[in-house]
């Protein structure tokens, strides 16, 4: 390292923070950034063929490790094309951090050649939006966009660096970041929680996000078990809690059954913990009813902004949930009695029933159900499912039943293309688990280019591309509302598995019913890149 510049000043913060991977597609307006990424061998550069690819892998990084994932882009369009990123960062309470080349900070609010205003571009979605003017602004700032991704809902940072202040000698930057220390409710709020926890015959936790975190799981199974408290997950979090356990009784998803919903509001005491409590978890916003709840309500979250903000609560807790999850633990439980095992018993009834597999058989090609089956049956428990968005996925969550160390990456924006970086992502961070990628023909098209990184650093991942020659969710709404006026949804596909052998991995088909328990077997049992074309069927999932 001849000088050390302002660039070298960012990603020292960086580097100081344990933020140890970027993904980018270069540009000429971030040259500086990508001279001074030489002089840091311990943060890896990975380089991609899009600019939504680099942002979905920066997305599911940061989820991963709870650091913000970083994506850097150029200007104009490829600032453009990372907006599906930070849009997917912000729906899914993701850290993440932007970084985007820009014009020289000399010609800003010109009209100059791919200028943008940054901050009335991504303003709605991002958490903070900051165009360094000088050198020294750098490091500053990355320090900053580390704490507001990082706190309250994470959620996703833009730093716009003008391509004319990245290469300046500046001092180095001697910042410590000290973690965010959370509290616990009083004594008297916990031995009120306390009191109606004992009191009560039919209580409810919905479970969100919050409890991803390191010992959330724990802590949050350690509560349930502890006072016998049956566990509904909120909107595509079905990691957060073992469902083999007994207590675990579902989740809130896209519809949910009228009389397990009729059974939700009979509870007593709905206590929501780690989650925001957003449209689809809710239903809409009748459970926990809009404003106020119909039944005692505890929501706990550690954002202010979050706790009241759709229902009032009766006790609003802003707190770190594990740690609520913790103290109450701590604190003595009585026996359930036979009202609440009864009340146990209805709602995991409910649940048994509402993922029972089906049997439906397909006309033409393969009921992707069997697949997603097949793929639960011979995933070990060290198994990471990554999905796509489309109604290929739906089996997988009603049906796929989430065990041991098993994890779901799944995109609650409902973003197409986010399966394949997800993936990447997850085999980069631990290429001992095991990676599978379910995506949809229309998904997989739009990203599934970033798969040469998986033959490139040889990454365990299996990628089932689901093909029914159609947009299928798109399709499944058209033909409900427009019944035989199909227009815009059918796609012409070229053949996914010489794609695959193309690109230098294995590839294999499934046709027919019979070959689904073989091939996902000897794809899982490889341990290396390996593309499944599944014919999957149209038929199955139209109404």
């Amino acid at each position: 390292m001849t000088t050390f510049t302002s660039s070298h000043a960012l990603f020292q913060v960086f580097s100081d923070l344990g933020m140890d991977r970027v993904f980018l597609v270069p540009g000429e307006s971030y040259l500086g950034l990508l001279d001074a990424l030489v002089d840091f061998p311990q943060i890896d550069v990975v380089t991609c063929r899009h600019e939504g690819g680099a942002g979905f892998m920066a997305v599911a990084d940061g989820r991963l490790t709870g650091r913000p994932g970083v994506a850097i882009v150029s200007r104009g369009p490829g600032a453009s094309n990372a907006a599906i990123a930070l849009h997917t960062a912000q729906q899914d309470a993701v850290p993440m951090i932007l970084l985007v080349g820009q014009i020289a900070a000399r010609d800003l609010r010109r009209e100059a050649f791919q200028e943008i205003d940054y901050q009335k571009m991504y303003g709605s979605i991002a958490k903070w939006v900051f165009e360094c003017s000088t050198p020294d602004q750098l490091a500053e700032a990355a320090f900053k966009a580390v704490r507001v991704a990082t706190s309250g809902v994470p959620g996703p940072v833009v730093l716009v660096l003008p391509e004319d202040v990245q290469q300046q000698t500046v001092e180095r930057p001697a910042f410590v970041n000290h973690p965010q220390i959370f509290g616990v409710p009083d004594n008297s709020t916990l031995d009120a929680i306390c009191a109606r926890l004992t009191t009560c015959e039919r209580p409810l936790i919905i479970a969100g996000g919050s409890f991803a975190a390191p010992g959330g799981r724990e802590a949050l199974l350690a509560l349930a078990r502890h006072w016998q408290l049956p566990v509904l997950l909120s909107f595509r979090r079905h990691d957060i809690f073992p469902n083999d356990d007994p207590l675990y009784v579902g989740d809130l998803n896209l519809a949910n059954p009228a009389a397990q919903m009729a059974t939700f509001e009979r509870s007593d005491f709905v206590l929501a913990l780690g989650t925001r409590l957003g449209d689809i978890t809710t239903q809409n916003y009748v459970f926990p009813r809009y404003a106020k709840a119909n039944q005692p309500f505890l929501h706990c979250y550690p954002d202010s902004r979050v706790v009241g903000w759709d229902t009032v609560a009766d006790y609003p807790l802003v707190c770190d949930p594990a740690g609520l999850a913790r103290a109450l633990t701590a604190r003595p439980a009585p026996t359930p009695s036979p009202a609440r095992q009864a009340w146990h018993a209805e709602l995991r009834g409910h649940a048994q029933a509402w993922w029972q597999w089906p049997q439906k058989q397909a006309k033409q090609g393969v009921n992707f159900t069997d697949v997603v089956k097949s793929v639960m049956d011979h995933a070990p428990l060290d198994t990471t499912i990554c999905l796509d968005a489309g109604t290929f996925a739906a089996p997988v969550y009603r049906h796929f039943n989430f065990r041991g160390n098993q994890r779901l990456m799944a995109p609650l924006a409902g973003a197409m293309g986010y399966g394949t970086p997800a993936a990447l992502s997850c085999a980069l961070r631990d290429s001992d688990r095991t990676t599978v990628c379910m995506v949809g023909d229309g998904g997989f098209l739009m990203t599934g280019n970033e798969m040469i990184l998986a033959v490139e650093r040889k990454l365990p991942i299996v990628f089932i591309v689901a093909n029914n020659g159609s947009y299928g969710s798109i399709r499944l709404h058209q033909e409900r509302g427009y019944p035989g006026r199909v227009s815009g949804t059918s796609l012409f596909n070229p053949d996914f598995h010489d794609v695959a052998r193309s690109y230098g991995m294995r590839a294999m088909r499934i046709r027919e019913k019979g070959e689904i328990d073989s091939v996902i077997a000897r794809a899982i049992a490889l341990r290396e890149p390996v593309l499944v074309e599944v014919n999957s069927s149209l038929d199955v999932i139209l109404p």
